[in-house]
């Protein structure tokens, strides 16, 4: 039966509007713990480890590290082969055929922020050309294609959204995430040269930190005012949800001109201002 809101009394369509909207966050909210609890889980003992190698053949053949441009890597979607297309499909198809549940946590964390990134950038080659990742997506009114069906892992169907805010954000808990799934974006932190495994993401998360931090698309002194990305606005309570933790954030990863700058921003602080460029990260 479809409920007419409009047929109601101004009180009774409001408390119906807020059932409607406090049932729908309660029932987001459960499917995402349900998710979280089914992926949380692992074999640490196993011997066998996840091929990521013809994702690196991507990324060298691929990636461009442009100095010119401030050391943005930039993808070159233009120039990929029909050939090196079919790998790629390859390589996310097994990936989709392997039980993630059956590795370590270590091989997890790598096995999703790789099969995250491999997808947009295949998201990217099927709808080449296009200005942004923003124009992409098949729901009305959609911003992007994150909620889209994706993956389909263990027989179950993922977007995007779904890797990244049921799966690698809760489980893992590391802010340093941010700097490992990429968006397709100049505006966003590096896509990787190196594809991620258990035995090198955790350096590769810190490198990711530190190159996105003492980036200006990342973290800029403006005269009195600190100009950072609109990631630590979307997701401020990963970087302890308050301007102090967010600096001390900083401080971590900065180069020491800037975090001389920060240690004073902190004694006379102004404003922080964020920003994002949707455009393409292409040459």
């Amino acid at each position: 039966m479809t409920h007419n809101l409009t047929l109601l009394m101004p009180k009774t369509r409001i408390v119906i509007g807020l059932l409607i909207i406090l049932f729908s966050g309660f029932y987001s909210i459960n499917v995402m713990a349900t998710t979280t609890v089914y992926w949380n889980k692992s074999n640490e003992i196993t011997s066998q480890d996840i091929d990521h190698s013809q994702w690196q053949y991507i990324l060298n053949r691929y990636l461009i590290v442009d100095k010119d441009k401030n050391a943005i890597n930039l993808f070159n979607y233009k120039n990929v082969t029909n050939a090196d297309k079919v790998i790629l499909n390859q390589y996310l198809v097994q990936l989709q055929n392997i039980n993630p549940l059956q590795h370590t946590k270590a091989q997890q964390q790598a096995y999703w922020i790789n099969l995250y990134n491999a997808q947009t950038v295949q998201l990217i080659l099927e709808n080449y050309p296009v200005k942004s990742i923003t124009k992409l997506g098949g729901r009305f009114f959609s911003f992007g294609p994150w909620d889209d069906d994706a993956v389909t892992v263990n027989g179950q169907t993922l977007s995007l959204n779904d890797i990244e805010h049921e799966i690698l954000r809760p489980i893992w808990q590391d802010p340093r995430i941010h700097y490992a799934v990429n968006c397709a974006s100049y505006g966003c932190p590096n896509l990787s040269t190196t594809a991620f495994t258990a035995s090198n993401t955790e350096q590769l998360l810190s490198a990711g930190a530190y190159a996105y931090i003492n980036h200006p698309r990342g973290v800029s002194i403006q005269g009195n005012d600190l100009e950072v990305s609109s990631i630590y606005k979307w997701y401020s309570e990963d970087f302890g949800d308050n301007q102090q933790a967010l600096i001390e954030h900083f401080k971590r990863y900065a180069r020491p001109v800037l975090k001389q700058a920060l240690i004073l921003f902190q004694q006379d602080p102004g404003s922080i201002n964020f920003k994002y460029d949707w455009r393409l990260n292409q040459p």
